[in-house]
């Protein structure tokens, strides 16, 4: 009997364990209910109340869209505003009805957009003009530009040009006699600026001085470096900030080598990601410029889809390590197709003449990585009006926060694009008229990518000092972030130490 009752009460317990397992789970998942619909319905916040609305976004499926028509490209200061201008930016993937709300405009340059604050440190002329083969009179550090600019170097040299024209318009963005207002202007005041411009022509130096030559030990191009470690490191603007709002020119993908590791907390201006780990450069604090394309422009094109007979260009280096092995699998694939055009090709021998009249006769041109995921060959062909086709997946494009590429340029999967037949299916399938909306947009565009002196309004000078206005807040919500515990007795600012953060998402840690 005491064995049964035992038994019972066993049988009890369990099911009110039961029962009240069963009602703390209902409880919970109601409560869950609640919570949901409260936070899981954005399409019903009406953004239009929101301060500053035009940047509010959405998460869809994985990817961050504007739900607004046209983004603005913030300025970080207040002094001066600029010219207004725009480039349509059109969606392809909504129907009839769905388009007609949803065009917009893609504003490269707003009305309320404000001027860049720049502090250019006078180095001595050994880094920038003295590369140049400048000589300095009367211990100038700068050349009269009124006068006479130098000269830079032609040739391949110049797909890497960035550090000269920027200098040349910081230098004259304060000439009386200028015209129109830039993007940035030059102040001789560090505590005024928004960044701190490092005039060294890195690029050049590589190219020209990176060979040890005896009795040296060392390359002039790694002593230079050395002696900008130096110098940085040891100014009260470095210390201020742990570098963070500096802007340190290395377009070309081994012209900062040595001393990355040490300014890496700087602002880099850079060709792509392909020679630094994700913790030293990151889309997150720096930017990416465009190159310079050493083909001619295509003017007054009026050369339709009928009149450039051939349908794909490419005319390059084909064997190449890293990722630009696809180039030799689409050598193979692509050499007997007809009209196409997939061959070795260089600077010798009258190849950029070559490649000019190969790019302005053909309707698709072929950008496919090779040592380092970009080149020099995307912005040839945007110079060409030759629809380019992007086969590298891990290419960083200049502006492209602000600039929608799909709509004047088709990217390929380089898994696809080594699939049999794949590739040259896919080209023939774009209809004529698709083409030629293409031909249209790059026509519209190709002045973005533009170098030039004087820099005209949103050419690729002023673009560039745009993309480095547009990450100004972000090194200043670090600094000030930084700042918090960082004074000493004096009330001085304390510069915090940087070190690098092991995932890319991270840029850096803070310690006091």
């Amino acid at each position: 009997m005491a064995e049964k009752n035992s038994h019972s009460a066993g049988f009890i317990s369990r099911k009110s364990l039961l029962f009240l397992f069963t009602l703390t789970t209902f409880l919970f998942i109601f409560s869950w209910f609640f919570v949901l619909r409260s936070t899981g319905q954005p399409q019903l916040i009406d953004y239009s109340l929101l301060p500053n609305s035009k940047l509010f976004a959405t998460i869809d499926n994985g990817s961050s869209q504007s739900r607004n028509v046209e983004p603005s490209i913030p300025g970080p200061s207040s002094s001066m505003t600029h010219p207004s201008d725009s480039i349509p930016n059109t969606s392809n993937s909504l129907d009839e009805n769905e388009e007609a709300s949803a065009e917009r405009d893609v504003t490269i340059c707003d009305s309320n957009k404000v001027v860049l604050k720049v502090f250019m440190y006078d180095l001595h002329p050994e880094f920038h003009f003295e590369l140049l083969d400048w000589k300095a009179e009367r211990n100038n550090i700068w050349p009269d530009l009124q006068t006479k600019i130098p000269d830079y170097p032609g040739g391949l040299n110049l797909q890497h040009s960035i550090e000269y024209w920027l200098t040349l318009d910081l230098l004259s963005s304060s000439f009386p006699n200028r015209k129109g207002v830039g993007s940035a202007i030059r102040v001789h005041n560090s505590s005024e600026a928004d960044v701190i411009f490092v005039p060294f022509f890195s690029s050049l130096s590589y190219n020209r001085n990176s060979k040890v030559r005896s009795p040296h030990k060392k390359s002039t191009n790694s002593v230079l470096q050395e002696k900008l470690v130096r110098f940085l490191t040891n100014q009260e603007e470095w210390k201020r900030s742990g570098g963070r709002d500096h802007v340190i020119m290395a377009h070309h993908p081994n012209s900062m080598l040595d001393a990355r590791m040490k300014l890496w907390p700087a602002m880099f201006i850079l060709s792509d990601f392909g020679r630094y780990p994700p913790n030293i450069a990151n889309v997150e604090k720096d930017v990416i410029a465009p190159y310079k394309h050493v083909i001619k422009t295509f003017i007054n094109d009026s050369s339709g889809f009928d009149d450039r007979p051939t349908l794909l260009y490419f005319q390059g280096a084909i064997y190449r390590k890293d990722g630009g092995f696809v180039r030799q699998e689409l050598f193979y694939l692509l050499k007997d197709e007809k009209d196409v055009h997939f061959s070795f090709g260089s600077v010798q021998k009258d190849g950029i003449h070559k490649a000019t009249r190969g790019m302005h006769s053909s309707k698709f041109c072929l950008n496919i990585a090779g040592d380092t995921p970009s080149s020099n060959r995307l912005f040839d062909a945007i110079a060409s009006h030759c629809v380019p086709v992007i086969i590298s997946d891990e290419i960083e494009l200049p502006y492209e926060d602000v600039l929608d590429y799909s709509e004047f340029c088709i990217f390929v999967r380089t898994s696809d694009a080594i699939k049999e037949k794949f590739l040259i299916n896919l080209i023939r399938s774009i209809s004529k008229e698709e083409w030629t909306r293409m031909w249209n947009k790059l026509k519209e565009i190709e002045g973005l990518f533009e170098f030039q002196y004087p820099s005209k309004e949103n050419d690729a000078v002023q673009m560039i000092w745009q993309a480095v206005a547009r990450k100004v807040p972000a090194i200043r919500l670090k600094l000030h972030k930084s700042w918090r515990f960082s004074r000493t007795k004096d009330g001085s600012k304390r510069a915090s130490t940087v070190v690098p953060w092991s995932r890319s998402k991270h840029l850096w840690r803070d310690l006091s």
